[in-house]
């Protein structure tokens, strides 16, 4: 009778909270709280991966090694969140605790970003990368604990604000909070790359990733306010305790039980979980048993996480050697990823309303695990479609020279044409004012050189895992010079350029964004970083000045030669500039990444909207925590599969990583599509009513036990609805 009242007491406290077209006020707090918090995090993790790649100057493997330990972080502490909230401080305390974290590690993230911090000399690059490191990692720790602390809190806190006569509001307000989520990762995405993509600093100009961080972290901090602004309108329930901790100590019990009585003399038990009958209720044992049925078929699901969370980390990195120009709009490498929650926003309601009525209408029996094991092979089929992007990629890369090899490049600086001889080479005609088309590829250190209408012959002395250009100057009896060249692709698709002088007088070259200075006759500028479009140079030399424009796609490297019969004038400039071509631009388009997205995503509306819908519909209602806990940790296991395939398999072709994910990925489909053909469907609601009806012919004691555990169950997971539409969304 205690609890009866305890009970009726919580429904009417709930409806204290003033009403806004029958809602309570105080979920309008929740649901802004909710989008700020999902911003926040999705924001951040966008350009995550670049962060690590050009601010903190990881390698690729190092980079998605440290991403996917973070994702894998942020889907184990939800279970920490759960028994906090459930056992100690309640839901309310939990949430507003771990924001405070949170929003102090996007804070730490923001700060870690600000290269002008440690940047002593000016020149750009911070001089102190321990610093940015340990704050970037801090920070990212206590995102960790903060995102996955509040997660399974957040949407059953609202849930509570209703009363029994609001299920139609409650019902509303689910779809409203799961909206809010999917708008907030759509929006961050697309918002954040471009924050990035900007250029800021006190002395100077980097990107920014202090604001693409500093954004999400000032959100961060709105949610916590909104959310504190609403306290005096919740209803707070009390910790219940949690069915999670219930679970595991009726298992170890069992387990410990058995192994007490492992001897012959003890007759056998139908299932090594009825040893726990001594201290536990025979339904929760039941329940529990049902559970572990659903948990056997979680096994195999890693490794579709393994491959899904993926599209953050080398998907990502793919963009970067890929052309973003879709015309009238510039899309960032980090931006392909709202494609994701696009199609997600699309193929929900297609699939729920188009694709699956029509499959019933053929007389298919397309089982949840029949969608489940689809879904897993159209990821696979989304990493062929990566690998086979990837291949188109790499034939438009430049063969760099390894470390025991040596590149040349020659450039005849003259006005007449000249003809060379190299070893193991033909002869080389160079026109006037010309380079060669290719760089020559030589594994010794010292190359010579001799020029055929003359009997001059030059030895060079080459660098090892060096690119270098010879100029070979108009008199050819001067001196010759090497340059060095670049050895990797300009980082995030900026373009390297560099003007030769071959003129008698120095020249200044400079453009809006940048000043070259002033080059000497036969000498070379710097390399300095521009972006793709159009961008006009202005050259100017005693007294007078021309005006020369290129337009720049992304990732290219070019080397400009000012010949020395150009006449600087108003219309000479752009005719007279020889084009040299270092590194070709990325010619292979992002919209080839579609196909693969879209694969991914059609897998994970059947994958994980049916997996979790499936889950719910096999187990207890009072479990739902327990198998949200074990959904999320597939998602967590799966990240750490990345790190290790990726470090044990050490594949020098990124192609071939990705046909080994996705072989990985199909062997795994087979084994749970043969466990799920052995599955066999149950309902739950039945089960519960043949122990109540067992339970009735027992003594009145056990009768009366057994409708208290009812009841608690009960009042600890009323919000059934919610959590059912928990396992219809993907953005968690």
């Amino acid at each position: 009778h205690a609890d009866n009242e305890d009970l009726k007491k919580a429904k009417k406290s709930r409806g204290k909270s003033k009403e806004v077209c029958g809602y309570p006020l105080s979920i309008f707090f929740i649901i802004v709280n909710e989008f700020c918090e999902r911003f926040s995090y999705y924001g951040m993790r966008a350009v995550l991966v670049l962060y690590f790649k050009y601010f903190l100057r990881w390698d690729d493997d190092l980079a998605t090694s440290i991403y996917h330990t973070f994702v894998a972080l942020c889907y184990l502490t939800p279970i920490l969140g759960a028994i906090v909230a459930d056992s100690w401080l309640g839901k309310f305390k939990t949430i507003i605790y771990l924001s405070i974290v949170y929003a102090v590690g996007q804070v730490a993230m923001a700060v870690s970003a600000i290269h002008d911090i440690t940047d002593a000399d000016r020149d750009g690059t911070p001089d102190n990368m321990t610093f940015h490191v340990a704050m970037s990692m801090t920070g990212l720790f206590l995102i960790a604990l903060g995102t996955g602390g509040i997660k399974p809190c957040v949407s059953a806190f609202g849930g509570d604000q209703f009363s029994d006569h609001q299920e139609r509001q409650r019902s509303t307000f689910f779809s409203v909070f799961y909206l809010c989520i999917n708008g907030g990762s759509l929006l961050s995405t697309i918002i954040t790359p471009l924050l990035r993509a900007q250029d800021c600093g006190i002395y100077t100009q980097q990107k920014c990733y202090a604001l693409a961080f500093g954004v999400p972290a000032a959100l961060m901090v709105v949610s916590l306010v909104v959310f504190i602004v609403g306290s005096g309108m919740y209803y707070k329930a009390k910790p219940q305790g949690n069915i999670m901790l219930d679970v595991c100590k009726c298992i170890g019990f069992s387990i410990k039980n058995r192994y007490r009585h492992r001897g012959k003399q003890f007759p056998k038990r139908a299932h090594w979980l009825d040893w726990a009958e001594e201290k536990y209720d025979k339904l929760l044992i039941a329940q529990i048993k049902m559970v572990l049925k659903v948990l056997f078929l979680y096994i195999p699901l890693p490794m579709f996480w393994t491959l899904f969370d993926q599209k953050g980390s080398r998907w990502t990195l793919q963009a970067t050697n890929m052309d973003g120009n879709f015309g009238l709009l510039i899309i960032q490498p980090d931006q392909m990823q709202t494609v994701n929650p696009i199609l997600i926003l699309t193929l929900v309601p297609i699939m729920d309303s188009v694709i699956y009525p029509l499959i019933r209408k053929c007389g298919l029996n397309f089982t949840p695990l029949k969608r489940m094991t689809v879904g897993m092979l159209l990821a696979a089929s989304a990493f062929v479609s990566a690998a086979l992007v990837q291949v188109e990629i790499d034939k438009t890369l430049p063969v760099f020279p390894s470390s025991s090899q040596s590149q040349l490049k020659l450039l005849n600086m003259g006005n007449n044409p000249v003809t060379l001889s190299l070893p193991n080479n033909d002869l080389l005609n160079l026109a006037a004012a010309q380079a060669s088309d290719e760089y020559f590829t030589f594994e010794t250190e010292e190359v010579t050189v001799s020029v055929a209408s003359s009997a001059l012959t030059t030895t060079i002395l080459l660098t090892k895992g060096e690119r270098q250009t010879l100029l070979i100057p108009a008199v050819i009896n001067s001196e010759w010079l090497l340059t060095t060249d670049l050895t990797a692709k300009p980082e995030q698709g900026n373009n390297a350029i560099r003007f030769i002088n071959g003129l008698s007088t120095e020249v200044r070259v400079s453009s809006s964004l940048v000043d070259f200075g002033i080059i000497k006759p036969s000498g070379y500028s710097n390399y300095s970083l521009v972006e793709n479009g159009k961008i006009t140079f202005n050259l100017s030399s005693g007294g007078r000045s021309c005006d020369y424009s290129r337009e720049f796609g992304y990732g290219s490297s070019f080397t400009f030669f000012i010949p020395n019969n150009l006449v600087i004038g108003p219309t000479t400039c752009q005719e007279s500039i020889t084009v040299i071509e270092d590194i070709k631009p990325n010619s292979v388009h992002m919209a080839l990444q579609i196909p693969q997205y879209f694969l991914i995503t059609a897998g994970e509306v059947m994958f994980s909207v049916t997996g979790l819908e499936f889950s719910y519909s096999q187990a207890p209602s009072n479990m739902k925590a327990v198998l949200q806990a074990g959904w999320l940790l597939t998602v967590a296991v799966g990240n750490f599969i990345v790190l290790i395939v990726a470090e044990l398999a050490k594949l020098p072709m990124q192609w071939a990583e990705y046909v080994l994910f996705a072989s990985l990925l199909v062997a795994v489909c087979i084994i749970f599509s043969i466990m799920a053909y052995f599955y066999t469907y149950i309902d739950p609601r039945e089960i519960e009513a043949q122990f109540k009806k067992s339970t009735d012919d027992d003594s009145d004691d056990e009768s009366r036990q057994y409708k208290k555990g009812l009841e608690m169950a009960s009042k600890n997971y009323k919000s059934d609805y919610g959590d059912h539409k928990d396992g219809r969304e993907t953005k968690m």
